[in-house]
C-alpha cells in the first residue's frame, strides 16, 4: 500500500473507532437520564412509613455523622438539590424537602453525605475542590483553543485545547468517588438509623444507583470526545511529517 492511501485511510479509521465507542457512551447516556427520571418519579409516589421528610433526612444523617452546623433550605426547581460548600448549606428541591417520600428521604441523605465528606475532609472531595479553578478555564477556552488550532493549523494550540479538555475530563473523573462514596454514605445511615425500612431502602438504593449512572456516563462521554481530538491530534501530526 503506498503512503498516500495510507493517509487517506487513516481519518476514516479515526472516525470508525470514535463513532463505535460513541454510539453505546450515547445510549448510556439516555439509558440513564430514563432511569433517573423514572426512578425519582416512581419513587416520589410512594409514601414511607415513618413520615420523614427529605429535610429531617438530610438533618439525621449529619446528626448521625456528628455534623451540626450544616444549613438545611428549601430551593426552586425539580431535581436542583445539592450541596453548597461556599454557604455550608444543604438546598433542597421543592419535590424533596417538605416530601415524605422514599425518593425524598433518599436525595436528601445523598446531598447530606457530601455535607458529612466537607465536614471530614474526604480526599476526593478536597482534590476536586482544588482543581475546580481550572476546570472552570478549561471548560471556558478548551473550545476555542481547539477550534483555533484547527482554523490556524496550529498543532500547539490544538495540544493546549486538548489539555484543557482533559481537565474537565480529570474532574468528572475525580467526581466519580465523590457521588458514590456520598451515595454510601447516605444509605448506611438510613440503615443504621432506620429512617426506611428493608423495602423502602430498595427503593432509596435503585434511586441514587440511577443518579450514579448519570455521572458515569458523563465520564465516559468526555473520555470518548478526548480520545476523538487525541486521534486528530495524531492524524495532522501523521500528515505534517509527510
Amino acid at each position: 500500500m503506498s503512503a498516500g492511501k495510507g493517509s487517506d485511510i487513516m481519518p476514516f479509521y479515526y472516525n470508525t473507532i470514535y463513532w463505535i465507542l460513541l454510539i453505546p457512551v450515547l445510549l448510556l447516556s439516555v439509558y440513564a437520564q430514563f432511569k433517573v427520571s423514572s426512578s425519582f418519579s416512581r419513587y416520589s409516589q410512594v409514601r414511607n412509613r415513618r413520615g420523614v421528610t427529605g429535610a429531617q433526612a438530610a438533618y439525621e444523617v449529619l446528626r448521625a455523622h456528628g455534623v451540626h452546623d450544616v444549613g438545611i433550605r428549601p430551593c426552586r426547581g425539580n431535581l436542583t438539590d445539592h450541596y453548597d460548600p461556599r454557604d455550608n448549606t444543604i438546598y433542597l428541591s421543592e419535590s424533596v424537602y417538605n416530601a415524605a417520600t422514599v425518593a425524598a428521604v433518599g436525595v436528601a441523605a445523598h446531598e447530606a453525605g457530601h455535607a458529612v465528606q466537607y465536614a471530614v475532609g474526604y480526599g476526593p472531595v478536597r482534590i476536586r475542590t482544588a482543581i475546580i479553578p481550572v476546570t472552570q478555564f478549561g471548560s471556558k477556552f478548551a473550545f476555542v483553543a481547539l477550534m483555533a488550532g484547527l482554523v490556524l493549523y496550529s498543532q500547539p494550540m490544538f495540544a493546549l485545547g486538548i489539555v484543557l479538555f482533559g481537565a474537565t475530563t480529570v474532574f468528572q473523573l475525580v467526581t466519580l468517588p465523590v457521588e458514590f462514596d456520598a451515595s454510601a454514605r447516605a444509605l448506611g445511615t438510613i440503615d443504621g438509623t432506620y429512617l426506611l425500612d428493608e423495602e423502602e431502602r430498595k427503593g432509596a438504593r435503585k434511586v441514587l444507583t440511577a443518579a450514579a449512572l448519570t455521572y458515569v456516563a458523563a465520564l465516559l462521554m468526555s473520555l470518548v470526545q478526548l480520545l476523538r481530538y487525541l486521534l486528530i491530534f495524531a492524524g495532522r501530526d501523521d500528515r505534517g511529517r509527510r
